[in-house]
């Protein structure tokens, strides 16, 4: 079967590919190139490319070239004498003409193919060469070495590496300059007959004409290219699928039926056993997923080709080594017992790595100790082979998953292209099965969803699969251009002799050069069976140890230690020396060497040597941390304020909490710092029991076994304080996620589920926990117990560098730190070793059974060492430096040189992270054994950080510490790494991961280069990367504020550079004692100390050469100079560290994959988690956090051993967790400080929602002399009604809210001369005094409020349903039946009686007089309200202590639906239409007449049962709706002379049941109580507990009584005082209890008291002066569009001083008032009477008034009735009515003109239209 053509390529992107891999093969000889069509596929970006069908051989004769000019001429070289120059013949005289040759058997060398060449002289022969198939391209153009290598299939010659000199041998004769592109044309197959054919045509389109263009591309080298290959690559448009040719375009271009045999290139004619394939070839697609890992060791460009003998190429073996014997029977395989490979002389032992794909994987048997079985690849498989729901909806066709052998194809393609020191990474397979997959079906997917309605038609057009017979020749001819490094095994019968011959060559050391065998048989069943056996070392390595969890890498590397395994290592390391023996240098290196630091004693406690510029900010809150703390604060209010009652913040009185940490001490003791400094314990009133920093403890627990008891503790403590909310933070929270049902045996896993997911902390609904953690994707997935809606992600605090919260630092972290890497601005921060990773694989390959982690710390403690050695130990030590890294070598020498400048010794810190415990054991005695050798125990400190462990640091250090953190205690030790600030330290930090250690801000160097490079999940790569986040001072810092002297280098130019090259001066010392130094190969600026680099200030340009001349002299001078010191530690405050990495962790990183993230960022999140499916998108660079959560909560889950994993079991549709809450940052960035601020202002936000402001107001109008006048005794708990009817009426308003009304006359009375001097009444309402109090549990509630208890009363749930009821009654005052509805949920019903027939609500239930039941009250509860449905104190649940009770919400109709929303499960009374642009009056008006109406019906229904009418309860209550607690005064009746009792507050319950059991309580009219206030009852405070007077806000109200005395309809304001006026003049008993007293809350929203005053033009509320309010009648007027009556309320009350003149300040002539009060304002003062019959008038005998006023006066209002009083001369009449007919006949009828003088301009009208019933009224003088 021959190479297929379908098409060219049009895109530069292939030019790219091939050049590059042109450029490698020439960099290198040993290095196998990639081959073309593997970089073109595999990799991650998409291009289109087009398929321009090419059938016409005419084609051919195009010139090979895109340049428009003319050919170069060509002259050939003579030929040699004696040879033949006959077309078609070579030189040696053989025929090469097809028609002659092709029935000949020709011996073609492995890896050459049969291809026929045209000459110009001959068009009508084929000329039959021999090419290598590496220099020939593949079906698309593709996979073409450039350079030529051929044999001469006529004479046999071989060797040719020119075409020049074959197309001389064979006699092309051409004009042009010989190209094998434009000359070589044809593959030529065998068909089934053996003879030779022309076959389709080579693919050399397009190559050519761009062989130069990628050169450039290719010589950047490999970093660059890793770095800037994928923007340079990006996609363009549109997606082409991966296909098979059809049977019609095979047949074209092979010219052979359908069934013919497939042909075959070359001497290999098929037998006859072999079963006729169905013919197909895979055409390459432009998906390319991702590529790992870039070309290696690319050098200068060699030579092209020289010495490149053909027979370097290694052909794929095809033969078969003799059948295996009996043993095996095709089901076991037998291991040899040595797996060994034949390199040199030396033996290496190995271990195999072998992975099924597809079958069933053979019994082994023999030495199985070197061989690892891992189903890594046959999960890969099958993930990609399982289609996702959402195709379902296709049907069963097209959409197939991707087939078994295309699998297996492009895992092969896959290897190929793996550098030799890269490990195949199953993500990256993975991406690249589903990337070929989507590519493959996206026009099936279009096709068929545009057809999916009708009948699918068949599709001609798709894709043959590729069939098994294809699958091995595909494979090997894609393993055939990168030499031996994969072997592809097709030959065996079976997977157990497959594997046998694999281990079998492993034995005879044939598999050397090879990493991948690649297994593939067909099993009896005729189906697919694959195996990828791993040899290579690297690569075994690499796998092997990825399969060791992390208990099991540490048991491992003990083991490996305690057996002396790596004694070898040693041993290695000390014959380093130029005597063989570096310990004995070491033992002769003493400290008086070491004279450049010995000489220098540290001065840190002498005070004449201090640092003026060390300062420590441990604690300093910033605004981007209140931020965040005020987001967490609204997520909780979110949860309270929802529907679903699960946290009820008003009912909590109090905060506490409880800090969960990871098991490490100095995160233990780094939280209970930052707690005992943040000022919370005080704030939560918790200092008191907390008086020192280890007391501070008990709030903060370490999650191992003694958490139990702590957590124990906190749920008795939840149980037995309902009332505090208790915060569990759960800090590091991605640290243990095992569940507890799942630890087995070791009792530290799943301790965390255990404890924090127990059913009484999931259950207790006092309990919030928070989860903090910078890596949340563990806690993301699909059975997560924590909403979406309840995260929290720390913002950004910049945005289009612009600082978002103003800060001082600026964040640094991996997002940073990889933008260094791509600026080109200088050194990148983060970087790799090379030299170290050399050593490093070297050592590795002589040792192949240590892990790998062994051999890295001793290479690097190793390195550390002889960087000591070479810095301190002179210059006999000087012969070492050959065997360290520049990069160690620079760490150690700005360690030991930075601390000497400064005066009090302050240096930097270096990180040495070593997760291993025992390597970090081992580093620690080794670095401390070498630094107390060289004398340096007192420059620099070694500590070990193990969590397990407190720190230890010795003496000379402990007592520099404290002399800089200004500490007089003695025994005071460190015990977080945040107070090592500025100490010079190599802290190594051990523990398989970091549990959330701070580092201090004086970490220079971040020593990254042994953490494990195989444990390939994105949280562990990006917590170790966490550790080297910083805070950065920003510039600003140094400009102004308490540490400006820090960063006074910068703002000074000289002295910029003066102190920025100090580090160098003493570097330069040190080379001038080692002058080898300097000369090391390297870049010139990588052997400059870090510190006097950064990419932040490209200002400053250090020139080590030239400061080496003019320093090196002086440097000693420079340290004696005050002035020139500098603190290199406080400079270093605005650098972040440099990150030192492994190189394959490096790599990771810092590839970008399509879509713009770093490639670790697709990694799976964690190992407890699993992906949901393979088809799955990649994470996006513009993905929000919000966004990659759902992006995992999608599409992971958690394996069986996850906490979550039983998540989804427990029956809740949903699954999570309602008080959960889910805070991620990134590490370091202040989240401790965040969460801490959110508990302060929690707990401020739980007392002010405990508390309310209250009106705190003293009684207006007080007459001390009246109220000292007693009438029942203090301790009399009930009013007497004889001694109440006795009681004068007090006609004074003492109520604080009308302290700008008129007063109402009493000639008992005298006012205060200052009561002139009052606020209009806006000005009242808005600057009114109040009190913030607590609520009490009696207190009522708006709808904000949730809890249990009154869950079911607020009827937040759907079976609470209301059903309208109409209620129809008529009165005269309102001249019709007016029809009121009534909402009445079906809770309410049993209140209510309805008719049996047609279930007509007739009336409302009403108790009997005599009844009694201690939890109920008897009067319905009418609370008219308006505007304040959420605000409205409605919830009377507590108030009542959820006793039965009748409350019914009047409101009106246009708020209905919104009424009822907010409260379901209230009774409401809903205004008729007319009344909804009224005031308070009409509801108070309508309470009370339907009140009355309900009273007779009760009566009659009542009375048909056998009771007498007058023993139905009579009594409503009228409540304003912002009254929110009752009190009682309690009077000791021992202490009769005490005239104050002790007040405390009581239930409204207990208030109502005390007033409603008084005796003779039916003789009553009205009564109430007083208004609270915290001085008492006012000035005089009430001596009597019971008085007459004015009632306000809470009444109970006797309908029965008061049938005659209606409330105003039409009053907007003061309608109760005119009430009160009228019923008390009507006879009757008005009582206010004084011992009882009502709190009214301050609520700036809705209610009656909001009044809007506009115009009739626009909506708009406009600034209209009072005196607009009236116009005269029939003028032309701005009219306003507000009703009558409250014009006329509001210009009475504002100009009423002009109105009647006589009245103002004079309280001796007021204003008499006919059957009304209206309010005047506060400098007119009404005189009330009422003109009925036998009404209760107090003598006016004597009396003169300033003014009269009748409003809307009735037939009991007589000439004869005004004569009675007497007025000034000059007061002034003012006639209020409804019309200017009724009011001149109120004129008429009144016989006003007798003593009144009218004029027609005293008429007047309310600036009102016609159609809105303006109101009149005249004003006259008296005669």
């Amino acid at each position: 079967m021959g190479n297929s053509y379908t098409g060219h390529l049009q895109s530069t992107r292939f030019e790219e590919v091939l050049h590059n891999s042109i450029e490698a093969s020439l960099r290198s000889n040993t290095v196998v190139p990639r081959p073309v069509f593997t970089q073109l596929y595999l990799e991650a970006e998409q291009r289109p490319y087009s398929h321009d069908g090419r059938g016409d051989e005419d084609e051919d004769e195009e010139d090979g070239s895109d340049s428009n000019t003319p050919p170069i001429p060509y002259q050939m070289r003579p030929p040699p004498d004696g040879s033949c120059t006959t077309d078609g013949f070579c030189q040696a005289g053989k025929d090469l003409r097809l028609s002659s040759m092709a029935t000949e058997s020709l011996e073609v060398a492995p890896g050459f193919l049969l291809v026929g060449a045209k000459s110009p002289s001959m068009p009508d022969h084929i000329l039959v060469c021999a090419v290598d198939q590496r220099f020939l391209p593949d079906e698309c153009g593709r996979n073409a070495l450039l350079g030529f290598s051929g044999n001469c299939m006529g004479c046999g010659e071989k060797g040719f590496r020119y075409f020049t000199e074959f197309a001389d041998h064979i006699n092309l004769k051409l004009t042009t300059q010989p190209k094998k592109q434009k000359h070589l044309k044809y593959h030529l197959l065998r068909n089934a007959q053996g003879i030779l054919v022309k076959g389709p045509p080579i693919c050399w389109k397009g190559i050519d004409s761009r062989m130069r263009h990628a050169v450039c591309n290719a010589a950047a080298g490999p970093e660059e290219q890793s770095g800037h290959g994928s923007t340079d690559l990006l996609p363009n448009s549109g997606h082409t699928a991966l296909n098979t040719i059809n049977h019609a375009d095979l047949n074209t271009h092979l010219h052979i039926s359908e069934g013919s045999p497939p042909l075959t290139n070359g001497s290999h004619v098929p037998g006859p056993q072999q079963t006729p394939a169905q013919p197909g070839m895979v055409a390459n697609g432009p998906g390319r997923p991702t590529v790992i890992g870039s070309m290696a060791n690319s050098g200068p460009p060699k030579k092209r080709h020289k010495g490149w003998s053909p027979e370097s190429s290694a052909p794929t073996e095809v033969t078969p080594r003799p059948a295996p014997n009996s043993t095996t029977n095709g089901t076991k395989s037998v291991v040899p017992t040595t797996l060994s490979w034949a390199s040199c002389s030396a033996r290496l032992f190995v271990c195999v790595f072998l992975s099924v794909g597809h079958g069933t994987l053979p019994h082994l048997c023999g030495n199985l100790g070197d061989v690892l079985v891992s189903g890594l690849l046959q999960k890969c498989y099958l993930n990609s082979q399982n289609l996702p729901r959402v195709y379902e909806q296709y049907g069963t066709a097209p959409i197939q998953p991707i087939s078994t052998e295309m699998l297996i194809l492009l895992t092969v393609y896959y290897l190929v292209q793996l550098a030799p020191d890269q490990a195949p990474l199953m993500e990256d397979l993975e991406q690249i099965f589903m990337r070929s997959w989507r590519e493959s079906h996206l026009t099936e997917i279009r096709q068929y969803q545009q057809t999916h309605a009708q009948i699918a038609p068949p599709l001609p057009c798709l894709a043959q699969p590729l069939t098994p017979s294809q699958l091995p020749w595909l494979a090997k001819l894609a393993t055939s251009s990168c030499g031996e490094g994969v072997l592809v095994l097709d030959t065996a019968p079976s997977l157990a002799e497959a594997l046998e011959e694999t281990f079998h060559r492993l034995v005879d050391g044939r598999l050397s050069q090879t990493n991948y065998v690649v297994i593939i048989c067909m099993n009896r069943s005729q189906e697919i069976e694959s195996c990828v056996v791993v040899t290579g070392k690297h690569q075994t390595r690499a796998l092997a140890e990825s399969l060791l969890s992390p208990s099991d890498c540490v048991r491992e590397i003990v083991h490996e230690l305690s057996s002396e395994m790596a004694a070898e290592l040693g041993s290695y390391f000390s014959s380093l020396g130029p005597d063989g023996d570096v310990e004995a240098l070491l033992e002769q290196a003493s400290p008086e060497n070491n004279a450049q630091y010995s000489s220098i004693e540290p001065t840190g406690d002498s005070p004449k040597a201090k640092c003026s510029e060390y300062y420590v900010e441990w604690h300093e809150i910033r605004p981007i941390q209140l931020a965040v703390a005020r987001k967490l604060l609204s997520h909780v209010c979110a949860i309270a304020d929802s529907s679903t009652q699960n946290l009820d913040l008003g009912s909590f009185d109090k905060v506490e909490f409880l800090i969960c940490v990871p098991p490490s001490e100095v995160t233990f003791h780094q939280v209970v710092l930052h707690l005992w400094n943040s000022g919370l314990l005080r704030e939560l009133g918790l200092d008191q029991d907390c008086l020192s920093v280890k007391e501070a403890e008990q709030y903060v627990v370490k999650l191992n076994q003694s958490a139990v008891g702590k957590i124990n503790s906190l749920i008795q403590k939840s149980k037995m304080n309902p009332y505090t909310l208790f915060i569990l933070v759960h800090d590091h929270a991605h640290w243990d996620i095992s569940s507890g049902q799942c630890s087995g045996g070791d009792s530290s896993l799943g301790l965390v589920d255990s404890l924090l997911n127990c059913r009484q902390i999931r259950d207790a609904s006092n309990i919030l926990t928070l989860h903090v953690t910078s890596f949340p994707f563990t806690l993301q997935t699909q059975y997560t117990r924590i909403s979406p809606y309840n995260e929290i992600h720390w913002p950004s605090g910049f945005n289009n560098d612009v600082d978002l919260y103003h800060e001082k630092t600026k964040y640094f972290g991996v997002s940073e730190l990889l933008e260094t890497t791509r600026s080109g601005s200088g050194l990148p921060l983060l970087r790799y070793d090379s030299s170290f990773e050399s050593m490093a694989a070297a050592l590795e390959e002589r040792l192949p059974k240590l892990h790998s982690a062994v051999i890295r710390t001793h290479v690097l403690i190793q390195h550390y060492s002889l960087a000591l050695m070479v810095t301190a130990g002179g210059q006999a030590l000087q012969a070492l430096q050959k065997h360290i890294s520049v990069e160690t070598l620079e760490m150690v020498q700005c360690l030991l040189n930075t601390s000497q400048r400064c005066p009090s010794r302050h240096g930097h810190m270096l990180l040495l992270r070593i997760p291993s415990p025992a390597l970090a054991a081992f580093a620690h005695q080794r670095l401390c054994h070498v630094r107390n050798r060289l004398g340096l125990h007192k420059q620099f400190e070694v500590i070990l950080g193990d969590p397990c462990s407190a720190l230890t640091v010795g003496k000379h250090f402990l007592d520099q510490l404290r002399v800089w953190l200004k500490i007089l205690d003695p025994d005071w030790a460190p015990l977080t790494y945040l107070e090592l600030e500025a100490l010079p330290c190599i802290l190594i930090l051990t523990g398989m991961d970091p549990l959330g250690e701070s580092l201090p801000r004086s970490l220079k160097y971040c020593d990254l280069r042994v953490i494990s490079c195989w444990s390939l999940q994105r949280t562990t790569l990006e917590q170790e990367l966490g550790l080297a986040a910083y805070l950065l001072k920003t510039k600003q810092d140094g400009q102004h504020g308490p540490h400006a002297r820090c960063d006074l280098s910068e703002s000074d130019p000289e002295k910029l550079s003066s102190t920025d090259n100090e580090d160098e001066e003493v570097v330069v010392d040190v080379n001038n004692e080692l002058p080898k130094l300097g000369n090391q190969a390297s870049p010139a600026g990588t052997q400059l100390p870090q510190s006097d680099w950064t990419p932040l200030d490209p200002d400053k340009q250090p020139n080590q050469r030239r400061q080496s001349k003019s320093t090196s002299s002086g440097s000693s001078s420079t340290r004696a100079s005050p002035l020139r010191q500098s603190c290199s530690w406080a400079r270093n405050l605005s650098r972040p560290p440099v990150v030192l990495l492994p190189k394959a962790v490096y790599d990771l990183i810092t590839t970008v994959d399509s879509s713009g993230l770093p490639k670790s960022t697709s990694f799976l999140p964690h190992s407890a988690v699993e992906w949901v499916s393979s088809f799955r998108p990649l994470l996006s660079k513009m993905m929000t956090c919000t966004e990659q959560s759902l992006y995992y909560r999608q599409w992971t889950v958690p394996k069986p051993h996850h906490m979550d994993s039983s998540n989804r079991a427990e029956g809740r549709p949903d699954n999570f967790h309602p008080r959960k809450l889910l805070l991620s940052g990134p590490p370091q960035v202040g989240k401790t400080g965040a969460y801490l601020q959110f508990l302060g202002i929690l707990s401020r936000m739980l007392i002010r929602l405990m508390e309310v402001d209250i009106y705190d107001e003293e009684d207006i109008n007080c007459n001390c002399e009246k109220d000292l006048v007693r009438y029942h005794q203090p301790i009399a708990l009930w009013p007497n009604t004889d001694t109440v009817q006795g009681m004068p009426f007090d006609y004074i308003i003492h109520d604080p809210k009308y302290e700008d009304i008129s007063t109402v006359y009493s000639p008992d009375f005298t006012p205060n001369s200052n009561d002139g001097n009052s606020r209009r009444q806006e000005d009242v309402y808005l600057h009114r005094r109040t009190a913030r109090i607590k609520l009490s549990k009696y207190a009522a509630y708006n709808t904000y409020h949730h809890c249990e208890q009154c869950h079911q009363y607020m009827g937040f749930n759907p079976q609470y349903q209301s059903t309208l009821h109409a209620f129809t009654f008529s009165h005269l005052l309102l001249g019709e039946e007016i029809q009121l509805y009534f909402i009445i949920p079906k809770s309410k019903e049993h209140h209510f009686s309805f008719s049996q027939s047609g279930g007509q609500l007739e009336s409302m239930r009403l108790p009997l007089t005599s009844d009694w039941n201690p939890d109920a009250i008897k009067s319905p509860i009418f609370t008219p309200t308006t505007g304040r449905h959420e605000h409205g104190l409605f919830n009377l649940y507590h108030a009542m202590e959820g006793a039965a009770h009748l409350h019914i919400l009047v409101i009106k109709e246009y708020e209905m639906a919104v009424y009822k929303k907010y409260w379901p499960n209230h009774i409401m009374l809903v205004l008729p239409t007319i009344f909804n642009g009224a005031g308070i009056g009409a509801a108070h008006f309508l309470i009370k007449e339907l009140s009355y109406h309900n009273l007779e019906l009760e009566r009659s229904r009542r009375v048909e049962h056998g009771s007498r009418p007058q023993d139905v309860w009579p009594f409503i209550i009228l409540a304003d709706d912002s009254c929110v607690m009752w009190n009682s005064v309690d009077v000791d009746p021992k202490s009769i002379i005490s005239t104050a009792g002790t007040e405390r507050n009581v239930s409204l319950k207990q208030v109502l049941q005390h007033m409603e059991s008084s005796p003779n309580i039916t003789q009553y009219g009205l009564c109430g109580m007083r208004k609270w206030s915290s001085r008492g009852g006012g000035a005089g405070q009430q001596k009597d507990p019971f008085s007459r007077g004015h009632l306000h806000d809470f009444l109970l109200l006797n309908v029965d009584l008061t049938q005659n005395v209606q409330y105003n309809q039409n009053r907007f304001t003061c309608d109760d005082v005119d009430f009160n006026l009228r019923a008390h003049s009507a006879g009757l008993l008005i009582c206010r209890f004084n011992n009882f007293s009502v709190m009214k809350k301050q609520i700036a929203i809705g209610g009656y008291g909001t009044f809007i005053i506009k115009t009739k033009m626009t909506d708009v509320p406009t600034t209209i002066q009072p005196t607009q309010y009236i116009c005269a009648p029939d003028s032309k007027h701005l009219f306003l569009a507000t009703p009558a009556q409250l014009l006329l309320e509001k210009y009475l009350q504002h100009t009423s001083h002009r109105l009647f003149p006589l009245s103002a300040q004079n309280y001796s002539h007021p204003v008499l008032s006919v059957d009304c009060y209206l309010n005047l304002g506060p400098e007119v003062t009404v005189c009330f009477v009422s003109s009925r019959p036998h009404s209760i008038n107090f003598s006016t005998t004597g009396l003169l008034f300033s003014g009269l006023l009748l409003y809307f006066c009735d037939s009991f209002v007589t000439p004869g009735f005004l004569k009675k009083f007497q007025f000034l001369k000059g007061a002034t009449l003012c006639v209020i009515c409804p019309n200017r007919s009724s009011l001149r006949q109120t004129v008429v009828r009144l016989e006003l003109e007798e003593e009144w003088r009218f004029r027609l301009s005293d008429e007047f009208q309310t600036a009102n239209a016609k159609e809105d019933q303006p109101l009149f009224f005249l004003t006259g003088k008296h005669i």
